[in-house]
């Protein structure tokens, strides 16, 4: 037997339904906030994620699933949404469009690390992008979309952390004040931050190594180096989640894990699902569009992984509604019936029904009990009595009665 590879599922029958519900609320919160979809391809030049993330990043570096295709051109799975969004915004001449654009994307994306609850070699991302605007109210509308989708779909005991990472100009002066402190306990480190100490200091701070990690905990907090402008953003941002009623934390330790970030970041996390409590990461990337070749664009955005979603509705005991079993079942009673049934069903599916019908040649307690596994509404008995005549039994599955009823009184029954 081949088995799946490690670090990836299958979403079966009995489970997809969860996935569809989650999917439709995420185009209902689109809906609501003027979101439209915008699909890339799974893979892209490598080069993209390079200068788009970042070379510093553990995605980068030890994370993509990158390879040679037949033309020798370097090709790399997406590890995240965002970067070929941003290829696709300068590609397509998006920018020539009335601003901001506002899109979403609903995309599998592939990192090659160690499976963890909800995070998955292979997951899927919902994830919003916000071209266009440099304001803090874009980024309080962002931050309203996350916590608008994780209430459509029943989560509500979540906390929201929310820091600003300056911009390249108070940013330099604060990685010198980082390089100075974490030099000082270089030899504490492990060996990926010594190396990043010199590249991007920054990365310490978002470093899972417990070691690393308590070292980091007194490192100088970035909101002391703030310059006026980012500052002024800061704190219009925290007015507009305050005008908006968002409850919020400031807090100076969230970098997040991809470079092209600058300003706001910030997170939605839930006790929920244990040490892996994000749901929910974002913020603003003024720069990620020049930086992959395009004209200078404000941006902000987020990703929301589905598979830790889905762990943290289960955990919380957020219902997802079990799917609708079909209106009717038609159960033949003989060899003709199956014909009957045949024409019955291609008839009752045009008007829009959800029909189905015996094709496997079993007995009627058989198919009753099938019919009821299903959840089928009613079950219509195709019968020689029945067929000559033009009237069928019809059993309601839920009361158990049954009656006697042309096709076309099916038909408004069903409606």
């Amino acid at each position: 037997m081949i088995n799946i590879p490690k670090g990836t599922k299958d979403v079966t029958p009995s489970e997809s339904y969860k996935w569809h519900y989650v999917e439709d609320k995420v185009r209902e919160v689109a809906e609501e906030f003027c979101l439209q979809e915008i699909r890339t391809p799974v893979f892209e030049h490598t080069e993209l994620f390079m200068r788009g993330v970042g070379d510093t990043t553990d995605i980068v570096n030890k994370e993509m699933y990158t390879f040679n295709d037949k033309g020798g051109r370097s090709i790399t799975l997406k590890p995240e949404g965002t970067a070929g969004v941003a290829r696709a915004f300068i590609e397509n001449g998006l920018g020539e469009n009335p601003q901001p654009t506002k899109m979403y994307y609903i995309t599998p994306v592939f990192r090659y690390e160690r499976p963890q609850a909800g995070r998955l070699r292979e997951h899927h991302q919902f994830g919003v992008e916000v071209y266009g605007s440099a304001t803090a109210q874009a980024d309080a509308e962002v931050i309203l979309i996350a916590r608008a989708m994780l209430h459509k779909v029943g989560i509500k005991d979540l906390s929201l952390n929310i820091n600003s990472i300056g911009c390249p100009e108070c940013r330099a002066e604060y990685n010198g004040a980082l390089k100075e402190y974490f030099g000082a306990h270089i030899e504490e480190m492990c060996s990926t931050c010594r190396e990043r100490l010199d590249k991007n200091p920054l990365r310490i701070l978002d470093c899972k190594e417990e070691g690393c990690k308590k070292i980091a905990d007194e490192a100088p907090v970035i909101l002391d180096y703030l310059c006026d402008e980012c500052r002024s953003h800061h704190e219009q941002l925290c007015k507009a989640l305050e005008t908006a009623g968002v409850k919020y934390t400031v807090n100076p330790h969230i970098v997040r894990g991809l470079d092209y970030y600058t300003r706001t970041v910030f997170e939605f996390i839930s006790n929920a699902i244990g040490a892996q409590g994000t749901v929910c990461g974002g913020g603003r990337y003024d720069g990620l569009v020049k930086q992959v070749g395009g004209k200078p664009t404000p941006a902000a955005g987020f990703g929301m992984g589905i598979e830790r979603l889905l762990m943290v509705m289960q955990n919380t005991g957020a219902e997802i509604p079990l799917p609708k079993g079909p209106d009717v079942y038609l159960a033949p009673l003989c060899e003709e019936g199956y014909g009957v049934s045949l024409g019955m069903a291609c008839r009752l599916r045009e008007k829009g029904f959800a029909v189905e019908r015996e094709i496997s040649g079993r007995s009627l307690k058989a198919q009753l009990k099938y019919a009821s596994k299903i959840g089928a509404r009613k079950v219509v008995f195709i019968g020689e009595d029945e067929i000559v005549k033009g009237i069928y039994t019809v059993k309601n599955m839920a009361d158990g009665t049954s009656c006697a009823m042309t096709e076309e009184e099916l038909t408004e029954a069903l409606k």
